[in-house]
């Protein structure tokens, strides 16, 4: 059985480290809205900011007071519930950053990524019509076509 086991990268560090250092990354992504880190660690760091941005779109006390827990800094959670009350992340239900792969370090070959802030507005795809249920092929019915004679028709 495995009894307290804590989800999550490490990041190979210890649990207190690891937690420092994504409340660090997320501080400088929120004030520059771009950082460049490793890959592993931008990936580690979306499942903090996406709940903050989340949170800031509520705009509640509650909302406020959570973010600030997990940032440390309420000048900077004031700034980004304002964002979200202008309508930054309105039409946008998830996927608040973006990571673009730069290549590998040149000291240690860690794979670098720019991660951002995604700030342009979300368009809908179409919605495709749906095709019509396509029906058993029923054998087609001829009906004849009576042809009068043209002698008739002439008279």
């Amino acid at each position: 059985m495995r009894h307290n086991v804590k989800k999550g990268l490490k990041l190979g560090t210890d649990a207190s480290h690891t937690k420092a250092m994504k409340k660090s990354l997320a501080k400088a992504l929120f004030e520059n809205d771009r950082i460049k880190t490793t890959e592993t660690r931008a990936k580690a760091l979306r499942s903090v900011v996406d709940p903050i941005i989340t949170w800031a779109k509520k705009g509640d006390l509650h909302s406020r007071r959570l973010a600030i827990a997990k940032l440390g800094d309420k000048q900077l959670v004031a700034e980004i519930f304002d964002k979200a009350a202008q309508g930054m992340w309105q039409d946008r239900n998830g996927g608040y950053t973006r990571i673009m792969k730069l290549g590998n370090r040149k000291g240690d070959n860690a794979p670098i990524v720019i991660m951002e802030l995604v700030t342009e507005p979300c368009t809908p795809k179409a919605k495709k019509a749906a095709p019509a249920p396509k029906k058993a092929a029923a054998p087609k019915k001829v009906e004849a076509v009576e042809e009068a004679p043209a002698e008739e028709t002439a008279e």
